[in-house]
């Protein structure tokens, strides 16, 4: 199983008009394809009246499931736009569905080609992508004496303090990807003389920054 995939942080839409036809491409997180089925449904119920429905998914943090379709527009002007955009952002467990109302101009094969392409790309810019990443929540309890030095030490690392509680000592939940727990884990023993008491709990995908790539600045 992979431990990171790309995907769009939230369901989300946006629209344009080219040649007094009207876009409106969708993007929505589906984890199944019956999720990605279902949005697609909501969608045509939304725009029950609209020309097409023209959609792309793909399902799985390895892209085990791709689907698309033209929906009656010219064969390979919409579908295969749709997902390769979907492809190039990287995009998994994810379902775009851009709705066209026909304004009359005939756009040709290289204009719809153009149009859904921007509707998906509309779509996606307008849910926000986030890169998911297996992450360990471990349960962490540390003296008092500990917490300065340690939430100076966590400013630098890869990992967020979550629920801090004070009592006798204090305790809080630690996210961290799972792939840095060995070395925060040592780090944060440094830090507080082997004094950190750590519990593992559970693992799940939660969205973290995408990394910038060298040198691309703030």
């Amino acid at each position: 199983m992979t431990d990171s995939y790309i995907t769009v942080k939230t369901s989300a839409s946006g629209e344009f008009t080219t040649e007094k036809s009207r876009f409106i491409g969708y993007a929505c997180p589906c984890a199944t394809e019956s999720e990605a089925l279902s949005f697609l449904q909501s969608v045509r119920d939304l725009h029950h009246g609209a020309t097409h429905h023209c959609y792309a998914y793909i399902i799985g943090e390895n892209a085990g499931i791709m689907r698309y379709s033209d929906d009656g527009e010219p064969g390979g002007t919409a579908g295969l736009p749709i997902v390769e955009v979907m492809k190039s952002a990287k995009v998994v467990n994810c379902c775009v569905v851009v709705v066209r109302y026909f304004g009359g101009v005939l756009l040709g094969t290289g204009g719809l080609v153009r149009a859904y392409t921007q509707g998906c790309k509309t779509a996606l810019n307008a849910a926000g992508i986030a890169k998911m990443e297996l992450t360990s929540r471990v349960l962490c309890d540390v003296p008092y004496s500990c917490w300065d030095p340690l939430c100076h030490a966590a400013g630098c690392l890869p990992v967020r303090i979550e629920n801090p509680e004070f009592a006798s000592s204090i305790t809080f939940t630690l996210s961290v990807r799972t792939r840095d727990l060995a070395s925060v884990s040592d780090a944060l023993n440094r830090v507080t003389g082997r004094k950190i008491e750590m519990i593992p709990g559970e693992e799940l995908f939660i969205p973290w920054e995408l990394e910038k790539p060298a040198g691309s600045g703030n």
